[in-house]
């Protein structure tokens, strides 16, 4: 898995950022309705484990789309330091969605009347536990590769800032 390239990160990066987007709009309009006390809309409805789930799904989703944003700046530089802030938001993403998911499953297993639009809440959420997973599996079979560049190391000498390329022309000691 040494190979994972930006060919396999962005395409995945990009369905998740979709995803999450819809995630936080179906999301948020169920739990409008949902506060409103508007349950017999038909497309919210549910259960007892339904306010527990929109909580944990608009907060998977706000969090998994700000992880994204790490992501992009990731793809863009592709170099270690950028990849450890992308793999741990995204392990943190992952993690509330995969609590989000607990809530899907027991909502369906619950049963009762669900309108469409928290079955495609449901759904979406139950999708991205896999698609995130697939993610950050991607983004940590990158930390034991050795493609990135040393970092911050290669370019940055440590000490003296202000008067960089002045002196002796000795290069910097490193510590």
């Amino acid at each position: 898995m040494a190979g994972v390239s930006r060919s396999m990160v962005a395409p995945l990066l990009v369905l998740n950022l979709v995803m999450y987007v819809v995630v936080i709009g179906l999301a948020s309009w169920n739990l409008n309705h949902f506060i409103n006390g508007t349950t017999n809309y038909a497309g919210v409805a549910g259960n007892g484990a339904t306010f527990y789930f929109l909580l944990f799904a608009i907060l998977a989703g706000v969090v998994g789309a700000a992880s994204k944003l790490a992501g992009v700046h990731h793809v863009r530089t592709w170099r270690g330091d950028s990849l450890a802030t992308s793999a741990s938001s995204a392990l943190v993403a992952w993690a509330i969605t995969a609590l989000a998911f607990g809530l899907a499953c027991k909502e369906i297993h619950v049963g009762g009347h669900r309108g469409w639009r928290l079955r495609v809440l449901e759904a979406f959420i139950i999708i991205l536990a896999f698609t995130q997973l697939l993610y950050v599996m991607a983004l940590h079979a990158g930390l034991f590769g050795n493609q990135f560049g040393d970092g911050y190391g290669a370019e940055h000498q440590y000490g003296d800032h202000h008067h960089k390329g002045m002196g002796t022309g000795a290069p910097a000691a490193r510590v």
